[in-house]
């Protein structure tokens, strides 16, 4: 057995060294032909050094790779967007092809399409649609109408409204404190002149204590969450807006109807008379010199009866009324609301900045002006110095120096009647 192996190991050597030394043989063969020549050509020189220099074929196993991410392309993939009739899809042809995509029941909903409601029209005139279609307002871009809206208020109507009032106020105070209160006359002395009857005065002090009440509320309403908000905080200043949003809707009814009984009232002394165009050109004597004589009422009262009272007032009212749906026959949808809102606000805003004048002067800005309002009557200095015109034709017999007959107070003591 022993001499088994022996030979069987002599056998596996001899086969081994007779495969290296052919190998050998037939690369010596293959590179260099007899006689020694070598017989390699330029090319395959080149050749096998370009293979050479070649890097290491890449691993193919797998791993983590480096790339350049500047190298990286987007995959563009094309998506329902890029459809045609992407943008005339319904709500639920979208949602076939975008599920959750609602653009187009919310592109219907903000061009104010309507949808079904069993509301009746007569008592809800908008319950199908939920935002109202785009408009534009003067000074608002076109958006829906409740932006524009916003856009007015907020961008026109609030600033340059507190900006218009506190300017009025500021040029009455320069005006006060430079020159003081006007007038010589005081009004109190004798002889006495009736200036205005018991009638007018109630109906004078009627609108203008309703007046105050809706300019006061109004103010608050509009400008108040500016300079009260900050000091009462919101719970107080709540409260004082819903207080002062009732009185504003009760107390407008009491100036619609003292409003118009002013106008009957007053429109025949307001209309033009002489001496109002030298009135209005010399500004009521404050341009040129000498004085301008007026008749009972001069150009000044007047601008501010047509103009405050007769147009800006019946516009506060009517667009007031609608506010407050008292107008029948109406349809008070949204729009109607925000036109009568925007009327409404800037029609006060000049109603207001042209009865603070009036005001002033009434009150401390004229001797005797007040005391004429409380009493009634004025003397015969102070008509001659305001109201030249007046003064002369009471003088004349043309208007009465009492007009209103005089209250008498029945003396319980005495069978005699006394005058008041």
């Amino acid at each position: 057995m022993p001499r088994f192996l022996d030979l069987l190991a002599a056998a596996t050597l001899t086969l081994a060294a007779a495969g290296i030394g052919g190998s050998a043989l037939a690369q010596a063969t293959t590179s260099a032909p007899a006689g020694g020549a070598s017989t390699s050509t330029p090319a395959a020189t080149a050749a096998t050094a370009a293979k050479d220099d070649l890097p290491p074929p890449a691993s193919a196993t797998g791993g983590i790779q480096g790339q350049n991410i500047f190298e990286v392309k987007p995959e563009v993939k094309r998506d329902a967007s890029s459809e045609p009739g992407y943008m005339e899809q319904s709500n639920g042809q979208r949602n076939r092809v975008q599920p959750g995509n609602n653009s187009p029941m919310w592109r219907g909903v903000q061009s104010g399409a309507e949808g079904y409601s069993s509301l009746p029209k007569s008592q809800a005139p908008e319950a199908g649609i939920l935002i109202q279609a785009p408009v534009q307002y003067p000074g608002s871009k076109f958006v829906t109408a409740g932006e524009a809206w916003r856009q007015v208020r907020n961008g026109w109507i609030i600033p340059y409204g507190a900006a218009l009032l506190t300017i009025v106020v500021l040029a009455l105070g320069i005006f006060y404190f430079t020159k003081g209160t006007i007038g010589h006359a005081k009004g109190d002395g004798p002889p006495r002149i009736e200036r205005f009857t018991p009638w007018e005065r109630a109906t004078h002090w009627a609108n203008a204590i309703a007046f105050v009440l809706l300019a006061v509320s109004g103010i608050i309403m509009a400008f108040g969450k500016f300079f009260l908000l900050p000091i009462m905080g919101t719970t107080l200043f709540g409260l004082l807006t819903y207080l002062l949003k009732n009185i504003h809707n009760f107390v407008g009814p009491l100036f619609v109807v003292s409003l118009v009984i002013m106008i009957v009232t007053f429109i025949r002394d307001n209309l033009p008379q002489k001496g109002d165009i030298r009135w209005l050109t010399h500004l009521g004597g404050a341009v040129g010199k000498g004085h301008v004589p007026s008749n009972r009422f001069n150009a000044g009262e007047k601008l501010v009866f047509w103009g405050g009272v007769f147009l800006l007032g019946l516009i506060v009212v009517a667009s007031g009324l609608v506010m407050d749906k008292l107008v029948p026959n109406l349809v008070y949808d949204r729009a109607t609301m925000q036109q009568a809102h925007m009327v409404h606000a800037v029609a006060s805003m000049l109603m207001m900045a042209m009865f603070l004048a009036h005001i002033y002067l009434g009150t401390i800005g004229m001797h005797g002006a007040y005391k004429a309002m409380r009493t009634g009557y004025v003397d015969e200095a102070w008509a001659k110095e305001h109201h030249e015109y007046w003064y002369d034709d009471v003088k004349a017999g043309r208007i009465p120096a009492q007009r209103s007959k005089p209250l008498t107070i029945a003396d319980p003591t005495a069978d005699a009647v006394r005058s008041a």
